[in-house]
Order: structure tokens, then sequence, then C-alpha cells
């Protein structure tokens, strides 16, 4: 889907479309023979509302996978970005099946009937200077915390899940006349707006593209983004470019980790990190401790170790 010439091997692909695939558990099958057979890592997820994933490749890899969904009328059309790694930031493939691509827990709430107003970033920089919009971040409070826009509202979420809960107890039709939600590829935003539209609001926006296109489109002196953007891949986050960031994993609660945290003496790389030192019982902290040796002793044998960090 896309001819861009790019220094590093490896091409990362984001894709998803909701679309009506009562037979999605038979696309499992072949999505997997075209992903095994091309060396393509990472996970999609099939589900009768449609298709949502983030798989990485080489060129020859990816364009393969997009000749495959060209070739079905229901998903040549996906939305769908390209960002690129110096190395595979999956371990393995995996497509799954699913209830839903993006779970909102809602039953009826389909961005096929309904859908938010898009927004390109350029117009989205317009939005965000607007005093009568109400700007939400639909993701995790984890993914806020590495970086967000400006001011904008954070439903402190720990799953999609929890956001329909957090809109009827803090927000308001009445009051709320103009509401614009973005995420990190867009995906959540479409179903977010969809349900916002359910609920009552009538003026719902949301960011075209996700963080990502954003970061890709404009340029940092124009930019209203602060921090970096959390990704689910072994990069950890991104910058603008879709750079690589400086954000990493913590291996002992799985959650992403900055420059601060690791000058802290609850920091122990592998094992812990100021979040989750005080919960994690000491046999568990051992076996960590075991794991990261045998990981920098492949390394010292210049091997990789399956699970270990960038």
């Amino acid at each position: 889907m896309s001819n861009h010439i790019h220094t590093h091997p490896i091409v990362v692909a984001a894709l998803y479309k909701f679309v009506a695939l009562p037979d999605y558990k038979d696309l499992q099958k072949p999505l997997q023979k075209v992903c095994f057979k091309n060396k393509i890592k990472g996970t999609i997820l099939l589900a009768e509302e449609g298709i949502n994933g983030t798989v990485a490749g080489t060129r020859e890899a990816i364009d393969a996978l997009c000749t495959f969904f060209q070739q079905d009328d229901r998903l040549h059309a996906l939305e769908y970005k390209e960002s690129f790694a110096d190395k595979m930031p999956f371990y393995r493939m995996k497509v799954r099946l699913k209830k839903e691509i993006v779970t909102l827990g809602v039953p009826g709430v389909s961005p096929v009937k309904e859908v938010g107003q898009y927004l390109d970033p350029e117009d989205w920089n317009k939005l965000l200077d607007d005093p009568e919009v109400c700007v939400v971040d639909t993701r995790n409070d984890y993914e806020v915390e590495v970086g967000t826009f400006k001011n904008a509202l954070n439903p402190d979420t720990k799953t999609f899940g929890e956001f329909p809960s957090y809109v009827k107890q803090h927000m308001d039709p009445k009051k709320q006349k103009k509401v614009a939600m973005f995420c990190t590829g867009g995906i959540r935003c479409e179903k977010s707006t969809s349900y916002m539209l359910e609920q009552g609001f009538e003026e719902v926006y949301h960011l075209k593209g996700g963080i990502l296109k954003y970061l890709e489109t404009i340029d940092q002196k124009d930019s209203k983004w602060e921090g970096e953007c959390f990704v689910f891949d072994n990069r950890v986050s991104v910058k603008h470019g879709l750079e690589l960031g400086d954000y990493e994993l913590c291996h002992g609660c799985r959650m992403p980790i900055n420059a601060a945290a690791k000058e802290s003496e609850k920091f122990e790389r592998g094992v812990s990190c100021p979040k989750c030192h005080d919960d994690i019982p000491e046999d568990r902290k051992n076996r960590a401790r075991a794991r990261q040796y045998q990981i920098d002793l492949a390394k010292k044998r210049g091997n990789q170790h399956i699970g270990a960090s960038r």
C-alpha cells in the first residue's frame, strides 16, 4: 500500500477496518499462511465487526500482505499506516479470533452505523485552539503518562472497557457541546465517537489516523503534542517523525519507564521498577534475576535471547 523508500529495514504496518465479516473465522488460516510464508510477525485480530492489527516485516513481506488484503473487496481499503524500525519489534505471529477488534464492551455500538467527524492533523491543530472544545484522550492511563496533547482530558482508565463508565459519570452532552477524541492509531476513536453519538453528544470529532499520523505529518515546531507516544511493540514509544523513543518496558509490570525511573533505587533491570517493586514477591524477583542473567550471557555470546528487551 506504500512505495515509500526508507533507510530502516523493517516496515511496521498498523491497520484496521470496521466492516461486516460474518466469515471472519474462515479468514484466520489464509491470513496465517501469508504471514508465515513471508516471515511477518505481530498480531492481527479478526471479529465479525472487522480487522485490527500491527505487524512487521521486510518491504517485500508487507507488500505481499497488502496484496492479500486487496484481493478481498471488504479489506482492500484498510485504514493503514507505516512506520519503520531497525530490527523486528515482535517475537511471533498471531492471528486471533475475537468478539470485538477493540473491546468497548457495549453491545450495538458500531462505527459502521455512525461515527464522529474525521479531522486531518492540520485541522486538528485548529480545533485544539477552540476553547469550547472538550479534548478527550481515549487511551489508558499508562499510555497518557508517556505523552498526550496539552490540556487534554485524561479519563484515567486502565482498559478501554472502562471508558463508557467514565463518560456516564463525568461528561454531559448538555455541557460538552463539542467533543474531540484521539487515540494511538484511530481505531479506539472509531468506537468511542460512535458511543458518544449514541449517548446524545451531537458535535463529536476525532483525529484521523490517530497520534501516529499526527506525529508523522506535523512538523515538531508546529506540534501541540507533548512527550512521546506509547506503541504496542518492542519499540515501546515513538517521537515526532515516528523515530524511536526513549522509553523501555519494565519486565516486572510491563509498563513503560523512562530515564528518571531507571535512576530510582527501586529499578532493577529485568526485574522491577518504582511502579511495581513493592508489589513483586521476592521469589518472583529471583526468577527474573536468573532470567536477566541468561539474557546477558546470551548477549555476550552474540546470541539473541527470546524475550529480551530492545
